[in-house]
């Protein structure tokens, strides 16, 4: 599927064609902020209710589905179908490589807010499991996508001893303005594992999290600081209301 045409969520036509940064639809002549990419793979153990969810209906035009045999293959093709302001819809938040990779390559100096329960900071030789889907923001930051300093981690609750040494030692913590102070976009990873459990369906649930009005606050906080240059949603589990996943968009200027 071209990146310059979309389906439309409403007339269910390739009709929605992007100019700019938005999509409009020439068949029903709806509007859109932003195009949907469904990443519909969790590279782990157990992981089919988060690929299911990734098929979840969105008020946004459908632009890019990736399903790929490896993750490195999955985060290539990410990269080169984005749309120019894409709304990522996994799957597990590997999802996100790819989309930062993309956003890297567009803007001067891409910063990271990743919203998480867990810090998702492991390596092959540190993780406890051996899933994937506990090693993407460590995998963006070593391949040179992200610097460390231009990354925030918000809402971490449940890291494992190694990511706890990792963060400590190359200073990363929750600190927006240091995170976004010189940048010139930031894209936003969002698994709904931040939030309470009950907030929104997700597939590991952390108490101790903030709820649906605190993270739209933070995503709001962030996008008055910098301009949000795509949105990822991760982590679910079938049963989310459209709505409330829209809200995410937003307050993101999606």
């Amino acid at each position: 599927m071209s990146a310059l045409r979309a389906r439309c969520p409403h007339c269910r036509t390739l009709t929605a064609v992007a100019f700019e940064d938005a999509y409009e639809c020439h068949s029903c002549g709806a509007a859109f902020a932003a195009g949907l990419v469904r990443v519909p793979r969790a590279w782990g153990v157990g992981g089919s209710a988060m690929e299911e969810a990734a098929h979840a209906w969105l008020p946004y035009p459908e632009a890019l589905v990736v399903e790929r045999d490896t993750l490195e293959e999955q985060s290539a093709a990410i990269a080169a179908g984005l749309p120019k302001r894409p709304f990522v819809l996994g799957g597990c938040c590997c999802a996100h490589i790819g989309a930062i990779r993309g956003l890297a390559a567009r803007h001067d100096r891409l910063a990271v807010v990743w919203l998480d329960a867990h810090g998702d900071l492991n390596t092959p030789a540190t993780s406890p499991s051996g899933n994937l889907w506990g090693m993407p923001l460590r995998m963006a930051i070593d391949e040179g996508s992200v610097a460390r300093s231009d990354v925030a981690l918000v809402g971490a609750r449940d890291l494992d001893t190694p990511e706890e040494e990792y963060v400590a030692r190359e200073g990363i913590d929750d600190d927006l303005a240091r995170a976004l102070g010189g940048a010139t976009a930031v894209y936003v990873a969002l698994d709904v594992d931040v939030l309470e459990p009950g907030e929104v369906p997700s597939f590991m649930p952390v108490a101790g999290g903030p709820d649906t009005r605190d993270v739209v606050r933070v995503i709001r906080d962030v996008a008055g600081r910098a301009r949000v240059a795509g949105l990822g949603i991760t982590g679910l589990v079938p049963g989310a209301a459209p709505e409330t996943l829209t809200r995410f968009a937003v307050a993101a200027g999606l």
